[in-house]
C-alpha cells in the first residue's frame, strides 16, 4: 500500500517532533543547577544494566542446546563479546564484533 507524500511528510514531522522532545524535556526538567531527584539518579545507575540483562536474556531465550549446533554460535559470539569489551572498553567494537562473528558462524560454520 503506497504512502501518500503529504502522509510521509505528516510522519517524518511527528518522528521529529517526537524525537526532539525527548532530547529536550531532561533539560527543561533538570535546568542547569537544579539537583537531580534520588530517584532519576537511582534509575541512572540501575536502568542501563537491567537493559543489557533483559537483552541477553531476550537474544538467548530461543536457543536450543539439546540438538544441533547445541548453541556453539551463540556461546562462541557470547565469549568473544565478553573479551573484546573487557580487553578493550569500546562497546561498538565488542558488539559489532560478536554480531559479525555470529553471522558468520550461522552462515558458513554451522
Amino acid at each position: 500500500m503506497p504512502v501518500s507524500t503529504g502522509r510521509s511528510l505528516l510522519i517524518i514531522i511527528a518522528v521529529a517532533a517526537t524525537t526532539f522532545a525527548t532530547r529536550a524535556i531532561p533539560f527543561l526538567l533538570f535546568p542547569k543547577g537544579k539537583e537531580i531527584p534520588p530517584m532519576v539518579q537511582y534509575l541512572g545507575k540501575v536502568l542501563p544494566p537491567a537493559v543489557i540483562g533483559m537483552l541477553i536474556i531476550y537474544c538467548f531465550k530461543s536457543v536450543s542446546v539439546f540438538r544441533y549446533p547445541y548453541g556453539l554460535p551463540e556461546l562462541i559470539a557470547a565469549v568473544v563479546v565478553i573479551v573484546l569489551h573487557v580487553w578493550k572498553r569500546n562497546n561498538l567494537l565488542s558488539i559489532g564484533a560478536g554480531t559479525v562473528l555470529y553471522m558468520f558462524l550461522v552462515q558458513q560454520v554451522f
